[in-house]
């Protein structure tokens, strides 16, 4: 199905309005007050929540009874660790991290 301009345009403009007023929407609602318990709570543990998922799915796979023996998977992970830890960079720690196992991955397999 091809889209004409003025449709193209209008997808695009209902696109990237709806996506300021969501990215917009914590700023108008708690700019003037202290936000709930609930929304402190999910500030505060989510975050470590979303890692130890991302962890257990990143290693649900690995056969620890066949060669590589789930190395790409752990060096990756620490690899993601160390450079976290040294440069305090989540990109820096996410690419590095990638990166490495990656690599490990392609020579180990």
């Amino acid at each position: 199905m091809k889209l004409s301009l003025l449709a193209a345009l209008t997808a695009t403009l209902a696109t990237a309005l709806l996506l300021f007023l969501l990215r917009a929407f914590p700023f108008l609602v708690f700019s003037k007050k202290e936000p709930p318990a609930i929304i402190r709570f999910v500030e505060k543990y989510i975050p470590s929540m979303i890692i130890a998922i991302l962890i257990v799915y990143c290693l649900k796979d690995i056969q620890v009874t066949a060669f590589p023996f789930g190395l790409p998977s752990l060096i990756g992970i620490g690899a993601t660790v160390f450079l976290h830890l040294w440069r305090n960079n989540s990109m820096i720690s996410i690419f590095g991290g990638t990166i490495i196992y990656m690599v490990l991955n392609h020579f180990l397999r």
